[in-house]
């Protein structure tokens, strides 16, 4: 694992050393008041020449920062953060797996490591990376997700943490998701706080509808993560001269929508998932069917693409990879 520490006001000198134990006071401020951020992103090995890539670890980087700035953590330089998990995965090549849905799975983590019960920003932090290999977190083989559109907890509120990646905003959704999947839904569609209408995120996956040949996403308003496979499907869906709109989706326009067949299909995009059909979504015992994703679905499509540049099967026009 990677270690790095925030002392006297500036980082320390990091280092790569064994996976162990860390120790930490009982006051851990990171502990009790939440101040911790954390990214996630995945490193592949090539299906044709064996190389390991990165695919756009300067989003991640970006995005640390900006969770860093929300929770008034100490910034780690963007390139700093890429050399990090670079030099990691190059000690550590050999367990990212030689295989086609496999990843070695990357996990920066910042929190605040002082000792004390003031409820105010640490003045201590641990930098630490640590590293697993992982599957693709959905079987693209099964016949899609199946959403429970919730309609009383709330992931995130305007003013809130929602655009950070932090702890809390995934302690939030432990009880809804658990009790979803207790009976029988693969992940929580997630409502606004307010009126729990429109449409936010799919579980940990940003979420795509298509309604005739437009694609629509809700916007990044502060209420949901800002996602790097989000990013780079809007980039590619205008490549390919595909209409895109950001904007608020009432869940009654998908009703509707389904009643008229306008709804062509419905993803969802992330680190883990990449890009995952849903099947149906569920709201109030009302269920939204959604018609299964055809050989040139966007969905498809657009997994077919992605994975393609990060396995190196397709040339990377974009710059997104990062070579190990």
């Amino acid at each position: 694992m990677f270690r790095q520490r925030w002392r006297a006001g500036r980082w320390e000198e990091g280092s790569v050393v064994p996976h162990e134990k860390i120790e930490i006071s009982p006051g851990c401020l990171g502990v009790h008041y939440g101040q911790a951020v954390f990214e996630g992103l995945k490193a592949y090995r090539g299906t044709q020449d064996d190389t390991i890539r990165l695919f756009r670890p300067d989003r991640n980087a970006k995005r640390l920062s900006d969770s860093c700035d929300r929770l008034c953590i100490p910034r780690v330089p963007l390139d700093y953060f890429i050399e990090a998990i670079s030099t990691l995965v190059s000690i550590e090549r050999e367990w990212v797996p030689k295989s086609r849905t496999q990843t070695l799975y990357l996990r920066p983590l910042i929190f605040g490591s002082e000792g004390h019960l003031s409820v105010r920003p640490a003045t201590s932090y641990e930098f630490i990376i640590i590293a697993a290999p992982v599957s693709e977190y959905f079987d693209r083989d099964g016949p899609g997700i199946l959403l429970k559109a919730e309609d009383s907890f709330t992931r995130a509120a305007p003013g809130g943490m929602g655009a950070a990646k932090t702890g809390g905003n995934y302690a939030s959704t432990l009880k809804p998701t658990g009790d979803g999947l207790a009976t029988g839904y693969d992940q929580i569609l997630w409502l606004d706080s307010e009126e729990h209408r429109f449409i936010e995120e799919a579980g940990q996956m940003n979420i795509f509808f298509r309604l005739g040949n437009k694609v629509i996403t809700p916007p990044l308003s502060g209420t949901i993560l800002p996602g790097v496979t989000r990013d780079s499907i809007l980039l590619l869906l205008a490549e390919w001269g595909i209409e895109t709109e950001e904007r608020r989706i009432p869940i009654d326009e998908l009703k509707q929508a389904e009643k008229e067949k306008a709804l062509i299909e419905v993803f969802g995009a992330g680190t883990a998932a990449v890009v995952a059909p849903i099947k149906q979504i569920e709201f109030k015992g009302e269920a939204i069917r959604i018609p299964q994703p055809s050989s040139d679905s966007f969905c498809t499509r657009l997994y077919k693409q992605l994975t393609g540049i990060q396995y190196g099967e397709i040339p990377d026009r974009y710059g997104w990879t990062v070579h190990i």
